[in-house]
């Protein structure tokens, strides 16, 4: 079976103690059999190593920090949100907001610590979040750093997590969040007790003949106006494109440009890439063909 090895940030990759080099965005790959169950470790110089063993338990429930998507051809293992080789106790911030309390630290990962009239709890945060500042909302809390932000319930219950920048807090939240796809869509959203109730998509330009099929996928993801993109016989059926497609999560490419691949959750941290090919005609798509 060939694994394929990518990771957040640059990691040393030693495989059943061999060193393997140096893998980040840029795969490394290797023939390896889940019956060996070998030893494998990815280690990065400012954070704790990530260590597991690659067996048939490994394939069916990969450990926190890792993410496994099936292709046709390989397993590709993505390694992220690595521990800090600290574990000590650092506060970043204390505050009050009405009667509850908040505490922002790192121990290890960065974390806030929530105390009020439900309880005392603990809530994980990516370390996007180290530099926020915390409002009250009606039904929570929003931690605001200058380009990641958190809504939370009052029970530490995390109800949006997203890249993007806060443009307004009040009775509601309005960011915008970057999409970071092939035409760099975005969108302006607004969240009112804990939950969407607008979003604004648009383009920052056009997509290109390399593009078109991604950006077509990329559209229907995000729930963007797939028209442009499709035939006038397809064009109709633009509404129902996202049902024909199913629940996919992210959009991979491939060496084809007319050839496109979607991640489906199989379970936590698993992903089935399918796979579907276009057809274009009049510089439209007129046909998806699942393969």
């Amino acid at each position: 079976m060939r694994i394929r090895f990518l990771a957040e940030r640059p990691c040393a990759l030693t495989v059943g103690g061999a060193y393997l080099g140096v893998v980040d965005g840029f795969e490394r790959s290797a023939e390896l059999s889940p019956a060996d169950a070998l030893f494998c470790e990815l280690a990065p110089c400012d954070r704790q190593p990530l260590r597991f063993r690659l067996d048939e338990a490994f394939l069916r429930e990969p450990p926190a920090g890792v993410t496994l998507y099936f292709t046709e051809d390989a397993v590709t293992l993505y390694a992220a949100d690595f521990a800090r080789q600290d574990f000590a106790l650092r506060v970043l911030w204390q505050t009050r907001l009405g009667n509850d309390r908040l505490t922002l630290c790192v121990m290890g990962r960065v974390q806030l610590h929530l105390e009020n009239e439900t309880g005392f709890h603990i809530v994980d945060l990516p370390d996007e979040l180290e530099n926020c500042e915390a409002h009250a909302l009606p039904d929570g809390y929003l931690l605001a750093g200058e380009d990641f932000f958190a809504i939370l319930g009052r029970d530490g219950a995390c109800k949006t997590l997203s890249e993007g920048k806060v443009l307004e807090i009040g009775e509601s939240v309005r960011a915008e969040i970057p999409f970071r796809d092939s035409l760099g869509h975005t969108a302006v959203c607004e969240w009112k007790d804990g939950a969407l109730v607008s979003c604004s998509i648009r383009a920052a330009r056009e997509p290109t003949e390399t593009t078109f099929a991604l950006a077509l996928f990329e559209s229907a993801l995000i729930g963007a106006d797939c028209t442009p993109y499709l035939h006038p016989s397809l064009a109709e059926k633009a509404a129902s494109l996202r049902d024909f497609l199913g629940d996919f999560r992210s959009v991979v490419l491939t060496d084809e440009a007319d050839k496109i691949g979607l991640a489906y959750k199989r379970r936590e941290r698993v992903y089935d890439v399918r796979y579907f090919r276009v057809e274009i005609a009049e510089g439209k798509v007129r046909n998806i063909i699942p393969l």
